[in-house]
């Protein structure tokens, strides 16, 4: 089997990322079930996500949407606690140079619900028409593009932009526009033939085992349960 939890798994927060594996991957193994030893970080995403052999992986809720959602199971959602979320949402920030930035986005991919979903809702509600974007591959990449005059504006998910704003000082250099509304945070999911009850125990577990200093460092709350209909129910937004 293998698990990943790819979408905050940064360097300075690296060691606390394991340390909380290691606590699902006892719980889950006190359970019966077989979890790896160590998280997979060296195999393509789509590949973990799609495996057969998952039992565990963190996803984005508009490739969940558009793509995995009728070929695995829907497990839980991390709760960060991030200001203005109900227990298991996010937002995106909008970042610029400038009160009034210009028009042409930094995106880090097309299937992403913070950095491209989220901006073009708020770019039609707003009525700005964005120009032709620039991709990154990445949120700390778009906030970079956009710290360096590359682009003029981009949509960086809440969480992600607060443990960059702890880690990089560059991102001074930046100011928030907005912050979008909340929608359904990033899930886990495990592989379709799954059962998520035992899974979804471990992870209280864990988060009992899970010492005080790392559920700080990863800014982690807890679990919730999110029904699958409202993460298909969101809008899956024309590709850049």
């Amino acid at each position: 089997m293998i698990a990943a939890l790819p979408m905050y798994d940064r360097p300075e927060i690296g060691g606390a990322t394991d340390r909380l594996w290691e606590a699902i991957r006892d719980a889950l193994r006190a359970r019966g079930l077989d979890a790896p030893d160590a998280l997979t970080r060296d195999q393509e995403i789509w590949e973990i996500w799609q495996s057969p052999d998952l039992i565990l992986a963190q996803t984005c809720g508009l490739p969940y949407r558009a793509r995995l959602a009728p070929h695995v199971t829907l497990v839980a959602t991390p709760d960060f606690g991030l200001p203005g979320c109900p227990p298991g949402y996010y937002n995106s920030v909008i970042v610029a140079r400038s009160k009034t930035p210009g028009a042409k986005p930094a995106v880090n991919e097309g299937l992403s619900q913070s950095g491209w979903a989220a901006l073009t809702n708020w770019a039609a509600e707003t009525g700005m028409a964005l120009d032709t974007p620039v991709m990154t591959g990445g949120h700390e990449a778009s906030a970079k593009a956009v710290a360096e005059g590359r682009a003029d504006l981009a949509a960086i998910d809440a969480q992600t932009w607060r443990l960059l704003t702890r880690s990089t000082p560059w991102t001074a250099n930046l100011i928030e526009i907005m912050r979008t509304p909340p929608t359904p945070a990033l899930p886990l999911i495990t592989a379709g033939d799954q059962d998520p009850v035992p899974i979804r125990a471990g992870l209280e577990d864990a988060m009992t085992a899970l010492g005080p200093e790392d559920r700080t460092a990863l800014d982690l709350k807890g679990f919730t349960i999110i029904p699958k209909a409202e993460y298909l129910t969101q809008p899956i937004p024309p590709a850049p």
